[in-house]
């Protein structure tokens, strides 16, 4: 007999009439559920102690716990090195499928139910080797956009309007790249400087969609319309053939460095969830102030669940891991292409078919980590971007003036050719009888047209953005794009 999984259905579940919760805290010693009045969500209108089991869980149900309700949990625990438990914070439950935003600095946990008819929508399912993504931003890609109905622009209904899907298919693309739609924050920095976080590479909640990407009437309906509208996109885009894959950013969270908000992972178990050293200082190989730690449980399981969540609830096709190296760092630090995490996401059944492509670097000590990914991933090919830009945009005009270019056509005939001196054979096409998804047929960077989806569609993401993005942020991510090869840059 299989035993029961001890850390399943993390979060909220309804069962008949009542809402069940369960949170993960190993060092804690109380957890209490907040439940908010369903109009003014700082008034705490009824509190339920959870109670710990033997793997550090903490459970407890209330019939409360409905769609639509606010809710949060305050968390205590021991003092010392590594823990900063606040019993007065009220924390987002790290499994909330929605969030709502009740003022400036606060955030509250939202019942949903998931359900939603996909009809005949299924999956496309391209091959890999047939793929060919369009990065876009779901809210820049149509903010300007005369092919979409005013109140529809910058929203995922607008990212699925026809206007939106023809322009797709009119590139040849078979697959949109989305940047961070996992509900973000924007730095405090930023913030006291007048300004927002654009790019979404600050994740506040790992389940939740975010929610002002929604249009005004989901927005005003609450969570439980932006996750509808979220389906609804992702289903649309399915019925015209194209993928949707989501740039997803599990390497650090909104949190930030020590003394930075409590919204919700460092108030509930701080010293399981992030990297640090035995002084209780934070281990950055991120550049964004903290580091989620993969040598420990939570943070893998974290993962895991969020990716089977979005993969199976929410019909996504692909993953883009952003900063991939620190998700395969072990308790030393050091990467290991076999990490846990990476075998786990690679060989789960639940995710079978599902793309899985790395960012192949973090700025941690050895942070490169281009080509040495385990077959089954596909990676982000920063020799081959580096080259063709170079070729096009510097080498050519040299060649024009009679300066002999850098690297000139070998090089470029080397990117195209799958950079062997990066990958090894190992990684090469498979023979045409090998059909599997962890085959490196399926995945392998190596392959041209493989290199090509992974690598030039930032190119062309970067090149017809204008006629279709705000144009007041087109110029930082034609330079988002080009400066990414460099470690030290990818750190937001």
């Amino acid at each position: 007999m299989t035993p029961e999984d001890p850390l399943r259905d993390l979060g909220v579940r309804r069962t008949g009439s009542r809402g069940s919760i369960r949170i993960w805290s190993g060092t804690a010693d109380a957890v209490e559920l907040c439940l908010f009045d369903s109009a003014d969500s700082n008034w705490i209108t009824s509190t339920v102690p959870l109670v710990r089991d033997e793997h550090g869980v903490w459970s407890g149900s209330s019939p409360m716990l409905t769609p639509g309700r606010r809710y949060g949990v305050r968390v205590s625990g021991p003092a010392g090195p590594g823990n900063t438990f606040n019993p007065a914070s009220v924390l987002l439950d790290p499994y909330a499928r929605g969030v709502f935003r009740s003022d400036s600095n606060t955030w509250r946990s939202v019942v949903v139910e998931d359900g939603f008819d996909w009809g005949e929508s299924r999956k496309p399912a391209t091959p890999l080797d047939r793929t060919v993504i369009y990065e876009a931003h779901a809210r820049g890609l149509t903010k300007l956009s005369g092919r979409v109905p005013v109140e529809l622009q910058g929203t995922y209904a607008g990212l699925a309007n026809q206007g939106t899907i023809d322009y797709l298919r009119d590139l040849g693309i078979t697959a949109v790249e989305l940047l961070p739609v996992h509900a973000f924050a924007s730095e405090r920095r930023l913030v006291g400087q007048g300004l927002r976080n654009y790019w979404g590479y600050n994740s506040l909640s790992y389940f939740a969609p975010h929610p002002s990407y929604a249009s005004a009437g989901a927005q005003q309906a609450g969570p439980e319309a932006v996750l509808r509208e979220f389906k609804g996109m992702v289903k649309l885009l399915h019925e015209a053939g194209i993928e949707v894959i989501l740039d997803v950013v599990y390497n650090h969270t909104a949190e930030e460095g020590i003394g930075g908000p409590r919204t919700s992972f460092r108030g509930i178990d701080n010293a399981s969830y992030y990297r640090q050293a035995a002084g209780g200082e934070y281990v950055d190989t991120t550049g964004c102030g903290n580091s989620l730690d993969f040598s420990q449980e939570a943070p893998i399981r974290l993962v895991l669940d969020s990716v089977r969540y979005w993969a199976n609830e929410m019909q996504i096709d692909g993953f883009r891991f952003d900063l991939a190296v620190t998700l395969g760092r072990d308790a030393r630090g050091a990467f290991d292409p076999e990490h846990p995490l990476l075998v786990a996401l690679r060989d789960d059944p639940a995710l079978e078919g599902v793309k899985l492509i790395a960012e192949p670097w973090d700025v941690g000590y050895g942070g490169w980590q281009t080509g040495n990914f385990a077959a089954g991933w596909s990676e982000w090919n920063d020799s081959f971007r580096n080259a063709t830009r170079d070729f096009w945009l510097s080498e050519v005009a040299a060649s024009r003036h009679g300066t002999p270019p850098a690297g000139g056509a070998g090089r470029l005939a080397s990117a195209l050719s799958g950079s062997s001196e990066v990958f090894g054979k190992e990684r090469g096409p498979s023979p045409p009888s090998t059909s599997s998804r962890r085959t490196t047929a399926s995945r392998s960077p190596t392959s041209p047209r493989t290199t090509r989806s992974t690598t030039s569609a930032t190119a062309r993401t970067t090149a017809t953005a204008p006629t279709t993005t705000d144009r007041s942020t087109s110029a930082s991510r034609a330079t988002r794009a080009t400066r990414a090869s460099s470690p030290i840059a990818a750190g937001r």
